[in-house]
């Protein structure tokens, strides 16, 4: 790694990131159904038809894997929990053995010096709620606000820090108009509702958050750096409504308590009546603004149907595992961004960032240089735009560990350990070893 501890600020935060469903094993422990298993069991839809039904076992090796981040001198962890385990129809019966299971992995965090920071949801929504239309439903705010309430009040005296909804975006567009994710849908009216519930739970969530005396929350958005692939007009538009559609509208929404224009010209016909009246509990006050930030994204104009105009050129940079090009700059400028045109001095988290590679065992270990020159640029990147006046107060790696990559199954690998998905055996890659030395105090 080409920086160390001490080129931040003493209060700045190191930690790595996950998911429940991603890493826990669904199966067990009394949870309910989601709408990713039913997803998953549909053909074409997920990589082998795989599910987070056994994942890395996290529900039992919890210790095994805090040990892992302890070990690497991280500051804290952000987790997520999962709503299907704690109420498996959605609302109504609170199973135990879910609260029971945050409560030990919560104080399994404290006893080892990690900060906990929660993720209230990281794309479970349980399935009974999905029958009634999940995210399309306005509904899901008030669902969903009762779900933050009963976890809060079992683990929120421990938590350094709760954001409410990881990746917006994903849940709501990526999942309704793409159909990448569950619930599989390509239909624009609900994505137009998708998009706009999934901030009035935001901040529906935070209003429960406050009168619970809970005083560090946010929210975890996803940010993709839009360019023109040249100067052409049409190239310019193209970037422009790409950036309202993936980026402004839920950072305008959450900050302004507007939308942007070129974001309303493709929804506005398909929202749901009366939205303005609700742009005052999306837009109340954080605390912290988390970004997720992984790539670029090179636009020109399409032509073609349902494109919106936008269409994407392929660059001329390196990719990860996953096709997308490595641009560490794109991180710096949408940190020194937020900071400059929407949140001020408001703390940032980097909340996820990191690169997917076909890592393989040989002799015993994991050679991944990539991902060392990876963590280390972006983690450079960040120093950059504190230098630059974003007061940015924390990094997470994506992930801590190989585990459900969603639609991909367990094909790509994020993790800094090596999790063989036969044996469930944890091999602490050589990025953990890197950054393991580089975080040494």
């Amino acid at each position: 790694m080409k920086f160390s501890r001490s080129d931040f600020p003493a209060d700045f935060l190191f930690g790595a990131a996950t998911a429940a469903y991603q890493i826990e094993g669904h199966k067990f422990g009394g949870a309910g159904s989601t709408h990713w298993d039913t997803f998953a069991a549909a053909p074409g839809n997920v990589v082998r038809g795989e599910n987070g039904a056994l994942a890395c076992d996290h529900y039992h090796r919890w210790p095994e894997d805090l040990d892992l981040l302890k070990e690497a001198g991280f500051d804290a962890y952000r987790f997520s929990t999962s709503w299907a385990r704690v109420l498996p129809e959605g609302r109504g019966t609170v199973n135990q053995q879910g609260l029971d299971y945050y409560d030990r992995l919560v104080d399994g965090m404290l006893e080892r010096g990690l900060k906990p920071f929660q993720t209230l949801y990281h794309w479970e929504m349980p399935s009974a709620l999905a029958d009634l239309g999940g995210w399309a439903n306005r509904d899901v705010a008030s669902w969903f606000g009762d779900f933050t309430d009963i976890i809060t009040a079992r683990i929120g005296d421990r938590i350094s820090a709760i954001g409410t909804i990881n990746e917006p975006w994903c849940v709501a567009y990526l999942s309704h108009y793409l159909g990448h994710h569950a619930p599989g849908l390509r239909d624009i009216r609900a994505t137009a509702r998708a998009m706009h519930h999934v901030l009035l739970a935001h901040g529906e969530a935070m209003g429960r958050l406050r009168a619970a005396g809970m005083k560090n929350n946010g929210i975890v958005l996803n940010f993709t750096h839009a360019e023109p692939a040249d100067d052409s007009a049409g190239s310019r538009a193209a970037a422009d409504t790409f950036d309202a559609v993936f980026n402004r509208w839920f950072i305008e929404g959450v900050t302004g308590g507007t939308y942007p224009q070129a974001a309303l010209d493709l929804f506005g016909p398909h929202m749901p009546a009366g939205w303005q009246d609700d742009m005052a509990t999306i837009s109340q006050p954080m605390d912290w603004l988390g970004v997720n930030y992984y790539t670029r994204a090179l636009l020109t104009h399409s032509d073609a149907p349902g494109s919106g105009g936008v269409g994407t050129v392929e660059g001329d940079l390196p990719r990860t595992q996953m096709g997308w090009e490595i641009y560490p700059d794109g991180l710096y400028q949408t940190l020194t961004r937020m900071a400059r045109d929407y949140v001020g001095d408001l703390p940032i988290h980097v909340t996820e960032n990191g690169m997917a590679r076909p890592d393989l065992v040989e002799n015993g270990a994991v050679y991944d240089p990539e991902r060392i020159d990876f963590a280390s640029d972006h983690i450079l990147a960040t120093r950059r735009a504190i230098a630059d006046g974003a007061n940015v107060k924390g990094f997470f790696y994506w992930s801590l560990m190989d585990n459900y990559e969603w639609a991909f199954g367990y094909e790509k690998r994020f993790g800094l350990v090596h999790v063989d998905f036969d044996s469930l055996k944890r091999l602490p890659k050589a990025s953990y070893t890197a950054l393991k030395s580089a975080l040494a105090r």
